[in-house]
């Protein structure tokens, strides 16, 4: 994690009373989430969102972050009053909630170095970090230590997992780690790790060109697997804030709402819904889920990012199939009912076929298993249908007036001509909110 991480606070140097345990219940996000799926959100003690933390899109929260001493001992717990509150909103939501040890420190890493060379230091944080886990009934914890270097250093971080990992497994508890995104670095998590975590947060941001772009971010992931990492232990971090600047995602939609849909604004790059859609689709089938940081830095509602997340991942509430009407009544229709990649989408008489029958999952619209799919974002860029992959030219939001605008272009799905002949191509135009530019789901 980053340069927030070095906000931390003057603490009570007590740490708070147990924790009442708990009755874990079935989460609902794991139970709409693909099986294995993660959703794993970081929760800094800095932050004065702990009363509204959206759990029921989340399967795994980070509370953010216990600093080690030298000896192997732990710094006292920052807010433990806010993880308290954590843990008992999380569990009544069937979310689990593990530690996060370390984080940025301003580039410090040097008590990791020290505790983790000595057999006696390891031994030390180790039973530390089972006395907290038990004192706050956590679920787990989660190592970020910013970075371990290959050679002797990665030597150590392996015997320092090695035995945490014994401890925490033994007591039905998760061991994670939250990794550098590529390069030599990653090379001091060595691949005999990767055996002993549950999985690994990958942080896929600050870095790449714009900041955190798709194609660096999968490369990053494809890099650890590439190691030997196991796709079910690979989670995807994305970003909730911009670079170079560090200016959360929440306050770049309070700028301008259009942000939302945009990776960069005023010379700063970050992750906008279409974005984090395409990343969540790529993650459903090459990696174990999509992890954050940081959730203070989101927003709520129809632009909130976790929300895209949930809605890609789980398909959110997807709609019973059903017809989609235009232009004089006319039904949105697959050409010849054909599957194929690249067959038209047209207007035609309703017929109740099923190359009229629509399913809206997440920000999608699909027929014969394949998605709608605007060939280009010029006026006049034709739809058809493809298979879906989640890129920003296949993602439609239906706006309050009947519009259906389109993520890569901006411009409305739009009845050619217009004409409500069958036949009629549909196209892409700029949104105008004529009769020709609106839709209804039936």
């Amino acid at each position: 994690m980053r340069s927030l991480r070095s906000r931390l606070g003057a603490v009570s140097l007590a740490l708070a009373a147990a924790a009442a345990t708990t009755t874990v219940i079935a989460p609902a996000a794991q139970a709409a989430y693909p099986p294995g799926f993660k959703s794993v959100g970081y929760q800094p003690s800095w932050s004065n969102n702990f009363g509204s933390i959206p759990y029921s899109k989340l399967t795994h929260i980070n509370y953010s972050f216990a600093l080690p001493n030298a000896n192997g001992t732990l710094q006292a717990i920052p807010e433990p009053g806010k993880l308290q509150q954590l843990v008992s909103g999380a569990h009544a939501n069937g979310v689990k909630v593990s530690l996060a040890v370390g984080g940025w420190n301003n580039g410090n890493d040097d008590n990791f170095e020290i505790l983790a060379a000595s057999a006696n230091g390891r031994t030390t944080f180790v039973n530390s970090l089972i006395n907290v886990v038990n004192q706050y009934n956590l679920d787990g914890v989660d190592i970020d230590w910013e970075y371990p270097d290959p050679g002797a250093e990665g030597d150590n971080f392996t015997l320092l997992m090695r035995q945490l990992g014994d401890a925490l497994h033994s007591r039905g508890k998760l061991l994670t780690a939250a990794v550098v995104s590529e390069g030599d670095t990653a090379n001091g998590v060595q691949p005999a790790v990767f055996g002993i975590v549950d999985w690994l947060n990958i942080m896929a941001y600050d870095g790449g060109s714009p900041h955190a772009n798709y194609d660096w971010s999968v490369n990053s992931v494809n890099f650890w697997k590439s190691r030997g990492l196991p796709a079910s232990k690979a989670v995807l971090g994305v970003p909730f804030y911009s670079r170079p600047t560090y200016i959360s995602y929440a306050d770049l939609v309070r700028q301008d709402p259009a942000n939302a849909n945009r990776d960069c604004y005023n010379g700063n790059c970050y992750n906008g819904l279409p974005t984090i859609r395409r990343k969540t689709t790529w993650a459903l089938s090459n990696a174990g889920g999509i992890m954050n940081w940081e959730l203070s830095q989101d927003t709520t509602g129809s632009t909130s990012l976790l929300n895209a997340i949930w809605d890609t991942a789980s398909g959110g509430t997807p709609q019973p199939g059903g017809t989609i009407t235009g232009y004089g009544g006319k039904c949105v229709d697959v050409a010849g009912a054909n599957p194929a990649n690249g067959t038209a989408v047209q207007l035609w008489t309703c017929n109740g076929t099923n190359a009229q029958q629509w399913t809206r999952n997440g920000s999608t619209l699909r027929a014969l298993g394949k998605c709608l799919d605007a060939s280009g974002t010029a006026n006049g860029a034709v739809t058809q249908i493809w298979d879906c992959t989640g890129a920003p030219n296949q993602q439609w939001t239906a706006e309050a007036n009947g519009q259906l605008r389109n993520a890569a272009s901006g411009r409305c799905l739009d009845a050619t001509g217009p004409s409500s002949a069958d036949g009629t191509r549909l196209q892409l135009w700029d949104c105008a909110g004529t009769a020709n530019q609106q839709w209804r789901f039936n």
